[in-house]
């Protein structure tokens, strides 16, 4: 029987830290394994022993991705007026980003592809979005389908924080942006008020 390698633990971990940066800022296809292993100051074997090559590697990085903003908006208290939790979890969701740039770039930059229309997972980030739009719905405070209601949602939320985290949007101008971006597409799904027409009344012969 081998010998415990006690190091495995610390050549993964610099293996994933590595792997973020370096999908987040770079195509895909330029980034090898031999400039993963250099990068993380370990052999090109070691990727194959770890991950089982580059894809493996590559699914463990958004796994955390994954996990990490799943866990954040998860965290977000929940309220008696499902409105403002939508409000909260973008907020949320906008903060996971912005303090997590290089996770966030490889979750929806192109490294791996999220499609919110897809069957929602128990650990899915868009898990904790479509239970507030749900509440929201059946409370009549918003109508309409709840997936293309989260697809509207979430297709400005990343918008918006692509364009931040570019530096396309900065300071007020970001936070005054998010912020009427999400009113107006809540706004947008709110039930049209009923209409009431005038009575007519019939003069006294």
């Amino acid at each position: 029987m081998g010998r415990p390698r006690t190091n495995d633990t610390a050549v993964r971990e610099r293996l994933v830290a590595c792997a973020t940066e370096m999908f987040a800022t770079r195509p895909q296809e330029s980034v090898t394994v031999r400039a993963l292993a250099t990068a993380a100051g370990t052999s090109t074997a070691a990727v194959y022993t770890l991950f089982d090559g580059k894809d493996g590697l590559v699914r463990e990085v958004r796994d955390q991705a994954v996990e990490g903003l799943f866990q954040h908006l998860t965290a977000v208290p929940r309220s008696d007026n499902a409105l403002k939790d939508l409000d909260a979890l973008a907020a949320a969701y906008r903060h996971w980003g912005r303090e997590h740039r290089h996770l966030y770039t490889v979750l929806f930059g192109g490294a791996q592809s999220f499609v919110p229309s897809n069957r929602v997972g128990d650990h899915d980030p868009v898990r904790p979005l479509i239970a507030a739009i749900d509440r929201a719905v059946a409370d009549h405070l918003i109508a309409g389908d709840t997936t293309q209601i989260a697809v509207s949602l979430w297709v400005a939320l990343h918008g918006l924080v692509t364009l931040e985290l570019t530096g396309s949007l900065n300071g007020t101008a970001a936070t005054t942006a998010f912020r009427s971006t999400i009113d107006a597409i809540l706004r947008g799904w709110t039930p049209p008020a009923p209409s009431h027409s005038p009575r007519h009344t019939h003069p006294t012969p």
